[in-house]
C-alpha cells in the first residue's frame, strides 16, 4: 500500500495500520473518507472527492483492475463555518510548514496550525512588511525569502515546462511566488504545504467583488476555476516532491461556507466577511480585517516578471515574453 498525503474518516486521521485493516476487509472502503490522498493498494488506486491531491485516476474515484468501481463521497457531520475551518487546520497540522503572506487567510492557518512559516517577498515588497509585522505580532517562526531576479527567471522556466495548459501572466506570477516557498519547504523536510487558496473565490475576496453587478453569479464562475488552480499549483509543489494542502476547500468548510448567501460574503464594502468574523476570535483584529494585495503583486514577483520581460525586448507584453519562454522550453 501506499499513500500520498493523508486520509480520514469522520475527522479522525488514519493511521496506515487502519487503512491495511481497511481495504483487506473491503476493498471500498476508501468511498467514505475524507482528506487529501491518492492511495494505490494491489491493482487499485483511489483519489480524494475533490481531487486536491493529482493522480493518474478521476477525482474521487476508486478504480480496480483499470476501471471505476467506486465513488469517493465522504459526509462529515454538518457544523458551523468555524468548526469547520478548525477542524480542516487540525487535521492537517501534523507536518508541514504554511504559505504565510500575512493576510487573514494565511494569518488563521497559521495561528490555527502553530507551523513554521515561510513568506516571499522582494526587500521593500508589501508582503514582506505585513508578513514580518504579522508574525513578530502573532509570535510565528517566519522564514523570508527574497529571490533574486535570475533566480525569478529560473523559476520560471521551470514552471512553464510543467503548469497545464498557456500561463497568462497572473498564473505565472502566483506559480513562481509558490515555486520558492515549496523549494523552502523541501528543503526544510516538508512535504506538506499549507495554504489559503480558494478563500479569494469561496468568500469573495477578490476587490471586482466591490463593484460585481451579479455577485452570487461570479463567485460561482470562480469557484468553477479552482481545479484548474489546484492542478497550477500542485505541478509547482510537485517539482520538488511536496504538496499543498487547502484547508479552505475541505469539504466541510465549502458546505459551510455554500449556506451564506453572496450577500453576506461581501458585505459594506468588507470582502471575505464571514471569514474575518471568525478569524478576528483568533487572531488580532488588525490583521483580521486589514485588506491585503494579492500574492503575485504583494510579494513583488509580479514587477520582477514584468522586469524581465522588459529587459528580454517584451516591453509592452509580458504574455508574448511567457509564450516564447514556453516555445524555448518545449522546444529545448
Amino acid at each position: 500500500m501506499r499513500l500520498k498525503g493523508w486520509i480520514e474518516h469522520d475527522g479522525v486521521r488514519l493511521t496506515t495500520a487502519e487503512l491495511e485493516r481497511m481495504l483487506a476487509a473491503n476493498p471500498k472502503s476508501p468511498a467514505r473518507c475524507g482528506g487529501e490522498f491518492l492511495l494505490e493498494w494491489d491493482d487499485c488506486t483511489a483519489r480524494d472527492n475533490l481531487g486536491i491531491m493529482p493522480g493518474p485516476v478521476p477525482p474521487g474515484t476508486i478504480c480496480c483492475g483499470g476501471r471505476p468501481v467506486a465513488r469517493v463521497n465522504p459526509d462529515p457531520p454538518p457544523c458551523s463555518l468555524e468548526e469547520a475551518i478548525v477542524t480542516a487546520v487540525e487535521l492537517r497540522s501534523d507536518e508541514g510548514v504554511v504559505a504565510f503572506s500575512g493576510g487573514v487567510d494565511s494569518a488563521l492557518i497559521a495561528h490555527l496550525a502553530r507551523l513554521p512559516c515561510v513568506t516571499v517577498g522582494l526587500p521593500g515588497s508589501h508582503d514582506l512588511a505585513v508578513a514580518t509585522k504579522a508574525a513578530r505580532t502573532m509570535d510565528l517562526d517566519l522564514t523570508v525569502i527574497s529571490p533574486g531576479k535570475d533566480e525569478v527567471a529560473d523559476a520560471l522556466s521551470r514552471i512553464i515546462r510543467v503548469i497545464p495548459g498557456s500561463l497568462n501572466p497572473v498564473d505565472a506570477s502566483i506559480a513562481t511566488t509558490l515555486y520558492f516557498v515549496v523549494a523552502l519547504a523541501k528543503e526544510q523536510g516538508h512535504t506538506r504545504i499549507l495554504a489559503g487558496q480558494g478563500a479569494d473565490e469561496i468568500f469573495g475576496g477578490y476587490a471586482r467583488y466591490l463593484s460585481s453587478t451579479d455577485l452570487a453569479a461570479e463567485l460561482e464562475r470562480d469557484f468553477a476555476d479552482l481545479p484548474r488552480q489546484r492542478a497550477r499549483d500542485q505541478a509547482v509543489a510537485a517539482l520538488h516532491g511536496a504538496y499543498f494542502s487547502m484547508p479552505y476547500q475541505d469539504l466541510r468548510v465549502l458546505r459551510a461556507a455554500h449556506t451564506i448567501p453572496a450577500s453576506m460574503r461581501v458585505r459594506g464594502g468588507v470582502r471575505k466577511y464571514p471569514l474575518r468574523v471568525i478569524a478576528e476570535r483568533h487572531i488580532p483584529a488588525e490583521i483580521a480585517w486589514t485588506e491585503k494585495k494579492a500574492m503575485q503583486y504583494g510579494s513583488g514577483i509580479y514587477r520582477t516578471i514584468r522586469n524581465l520581460a522588459c529587459d528580454n525586448g517584451y516591453k509592452k507584453s509580458i504574455q508574448r515574453y511567457l509564450t516564447e519562454i514556453s516555445r524555448a522550453e518545449h522546444d529545448h
